[in-house]
C-alpha cells in the first residue's frame, strides 16, 4: 500500500479541522475589535464584519462550515474503507490466520476506529480549542477561504435552508439569523473578564457594572427618606427662614404647607437672599416658590433619569401609590451610583460603614441593603430599601437603643435611634460553636 492514501485522509481531516475552526472563530469573534480593524482600513475585517452584521450572511457561512465538515467527514470514511481497509484484509487474514470475512470485518473496524480517533482529535478538538483562544486572528485567516466555500456550496446551501425552513414552518418557527444581541448579564461578565485580564481598572470596573445595572435600582432605593429631607413650613418667620436656608448645605429646599405630604414647591436660597439684599424685605414665601415634580416611588433610574431631561429639573419628590411623600430624589443620587459620591464644599462629608478594632462593623441605618453585602455575613433581602428598613420591617417595630437581636443570620445591636428609624447599628462577628463553647467554659487549674 503507497502512502497516497493516507496522504488523502490527511488531506480530508485538515479541510474537517479548517472547517470546524472557521465556525467556532466566526461565532467566538469579537465583533467590536474586527470592526475597529475594518475602519482602520483592513479589507479581510472589513470584508469579515460585513458578514458579523448580516445575520442571514453569518447563518449562511455557518451552513457552508457544517456542510464542508460532513462532507469531509463522509468521504474520510468512505474512502478510507475503500482503500486503506480493502489493502488491510489480506494483512490480517495471514497475521491473525483468519477467514475472508472474519478478516473484512477486522480491517473496516480498525479503520473506522482509527478515522473517528483522528477525525475527533485533529479534525473537531484541536481546531475548536484553538478557535476559541485565538477567535480574532482564526476568523480573519479563514474569511476567504471560507468566502470560495460559500459560494460552491450555494445550491446546497439553498436547499438545506429550504428543507429546514419548511420543517419548522408547520410549528410556527421562523428562523433568524445568528444576530446576538447581549443581555446586560452577559455585558456584566464581559466586563468582569476584561478587568480580570487587566483591561479595566477596579474602579473604571466598578462604575461600568453599577451603571449596567443601574436600571435595576428604583428611586425608592435611591431616594433622600422622607425623616432626612430638609424642608421648610410655608409660614415660617423670615427671621428663621433666612437661618434656616443659609445654615443649609442645599440651594434649594422643598416648602410645605402643615404636613410634608402637602409639598408646594421648593425655594432657591439665591431668590432669598437675592431679595432680601435688593429690598430690604422680604415677600411672601408663596410668591417665590419654583415647581417641583413628583415621581412614583417604583420607577426606575434611567427612566427618572429621562424624566428630569423632560422637565428640567434636578429634583423631585418621591410618592407612594397613595400619594403620601416618602422622599426626594436628584440627580446626584443617581450619579453617586456610577461615580461614588460627589463632594460638596457646604456638605459635611456623612460617615459610612467602619470595621471598629473589636472586629464588630458599625452601619449607618441609612445604608442600602446592597451596599451593605460587603459589611454582613450574608445578604439581606426585602422589600425594604435599607438596613434600618429591613429591620424595622423583620421586628414589625421600631426598636430602641442598645436592643440586641438576630436578623437574617446577623447579631444586631441598635446602637443609635432618630426619632422616627434607626440612625446606627453594629453587627456583632460569629464565633463557631466551639470557640463559643471554650469562650463560655470556666479556666482550667493551668
Amino acid at each position: 500500500m503507497t502512502l497516497l492514501p493516507w496522504a488523502i485522509i490527511a488531506s480530508l481531516v485538515g479541510i474537517n479541522a479548517f472547517f470546524v475552526a472557521a465556525e467556532f472563530a466566526v461565532v467566538a469573534v469579537d465583533r467590536s475589535r474586527i470592526a475597529l480593524l475594518a475602519r482602520h482600513g483592513n479589507r479581510h475585517a472589513a470584508g469579515l464584519s460585513a458578514v458579523l452584521e448580516d445575520g442571514a450572511e453569518l447563518d449562511r457561512s455557518i451552513a457552508a462550515c457544517q456542510i464542508g465538515i460532513t462532507l469531509s467527514s463522509l468521504i474520510a470514511g468512505a474512502y478510507g474503507q475503500a482503500t486503506i481497509a480493502i489493502a488491510l484484509i489480506p494483512v490480517f487474514a495471514e497475521v491473525f490466520s483468519l477467514g475472508v470475512a472474519a478478516a473484512h470485518t477486522s480491517a473496516f473496524l480498525v479503520v473506522l476506529l482509527m478515522l473517528t480517533i483522528l477525525q475527533v482529535v485533529l479534525g473537531e478538538l484541536v481546531p475548536k480549542s484553538l478557535a476559541l483562544q485565538f477567535p480574532d486572528r482564526l476568523a480573519l485567516g479563514t474569511h476567504l477561504p471560507l468566502r470560495w466555500a460559500l459560494r460552491a456550496f450555494r445550491p446546497f446551501i439553498w436547499f438545506l435552508n429550504g428543507s429546514g425552513f419548511l420543517l419548522l414552518k408547520p410549528f410556527g418557527i421562523t428562523p433568524g439569523g445568528h444576530q446576538h444581541v447581549h443581555s446586560p448579564d452577559e455585558i456584566a461578565i464581559l466586563i468582569a473578564d476584561s478587568r480580570r485580564e487587566g483591561n479595566l481598572s477596579a474602579e473604571l470596573h466598578r462604575r461600568l457594572d453599577h451603571g449596567l445595572h443601574l436600571s435595576e435600582r428604583s428611586v425608592r432605593q435611591l431616594m433622600t427618606p422622607r425623616h432626612e429631607i430638609h424642608a421648610i413650613e410655608v409660614s415660617t418667620p423670615f427671621p428663621e427662614l433666612l437661618q434656616r436656608l443659609t445654615s443649609s448645605p442645599y440651594s434649594r429646599l422643598p416648602v410645605y404647607r402643615d404636613s410634608l405630604d402637602d409639598v408646594l414647591g421648593t425655594v432657591s436660597t439665591k431668590d432669598v437672599v437675592g431679595l432680601f439684599v435688593a429690598d430690604g424685605s422680604m415677600p411672601s414665601l408663596e410668591k417665590l416658590l419654583r415647581p417641583i415634580p413628583f415621581v412614583p416611588e417604583s420607577l426606575d433610574a434611567h427612566r427618572f433619569v429621562r424624566f428630569l431631561q423632560d422637565e428640567h429639573s434636578s429634583k423631585a419628590i418621591v410618592v407612594d401609590e397613595h400619594g403620601g411623600v416618602q422622599g426626594l430624589i436628584s440627580i446626584d443620587d443617581v450619579l453617586s451610583q456610577v461615580f461614588g459620591e460627589i463632594g460638596d464644599e457646604l456638605k459635611q462629608p456623612e460617615s459610612g460603614p467602619e470595621r471598629l478594632p473589636d472586629g464588630t462593623v458599625r452601619l449607618p441605618g441609612g445604608l442600602r441593603l446592597d451596599d451593605a453585602e460587603a459589611w454582613l455575613p450574608a445578604p439581606w433581602s426585602g422589600p425594604a430599601a435599607t438596613i434600618g428598613g429591613h429591620i424595622v420591617n423583620a421586628l414589625g417595630r421600631l426598636p430602641s437603643t442598645g436592643e440586641r437581636f438576630e436578623i437574617d443570620g446577623a447579631s444586631v445591636t441598635v446602637t443609635e435611634m432618630g426619632r422616627t428609624a434607626i440612625r446606627w447599628i453594629v453587627v456583632h462577628p460569629h464565633r463557631s460553636p466551639a470557640a463559643a463553647d471554650e469562650a463560655a467554659a470556666p479556666p482550667g487549674d493551668g
